[in-house]
């Protein structure tokens, strides 16, 4: 198996419809608005770390660079998306390789956060930590812009990268969609 970063400018037609099949896979229907075949849930990213066995893509995660507003405070950030391991190669370490590797690269960036929306016990595993921010975002559904929601989610989970500190009581906007 091989793990390979993909910049989405980059991304084959054959493999982004791998992972839509992928991601069909791993998470379903998620409420009325699933993959549908897409490689991406709400919009695309700028890069791709898949892992590949053979010519098959099994597992996943979507990375993106962004800046948000921690409170008053403009921050960098590393956005992880789409987290997948194909459910035919679970607990095989596949996803748990993905992050390490995606979080080794983001040590090396300008960003001073990771942050993911997810619940799954791995991304403590890895350092993730729960943050209850009222967060300010982006509505798409349905491949449309809607409102701008403001709201608590509870997936949401951050890694500081470096000495940065996250701040849990000041709002987070994501200056754009939820990823």
């Amino acid at each position: 198996m091989q793990i390979e970063k993909i910049h989405e400018l980059d991304l084959s037609a054959a493999d982004d419809a791998a992972i839509g099949v992928l991601l069909d896979a791993a998470f379903g229907s998620i409420g009325e608005n699933g993959f549908h075949g897409r490689s991406y849930y709400k919009q695309r990213h700028h890069m791709r770390v898949i892992a590949r066995d053979e010519d098959k893509i099994v597992g996943h995660i979507a990375v993106l660079f962004r800046v948000v507003r921690l409170g008053d405070q403009v921050v960098p950030i590393i956005g992880l998306a789409e987290v997948a391991t194909h459910p035919d190669r679970a607990g095989q370490g596949i996803a748990g390789g993905l992050l390490k590797e995606v979080i080794a690269m983001a040590a090396d960036t300008l960003a001073r956060f990771i942050v993911l929306f997810g619940t799954h016990p791995i991304y403590g595993r890895h350092g993730f930590g729960p943050a209850r921010n009222e967060l300010r975002y982006l509505g798409i559904d349905d491949e449309a812009s809607h409102d701008v929601t403001t709201r608590v989610d509870d997936s949401l989970q951050v890694m500081a990268l470096g000495d940065a500190e996250w701040n849990p009581d000041v709002p987070l906007d994501l200056m754009g969609h939820l990823f």
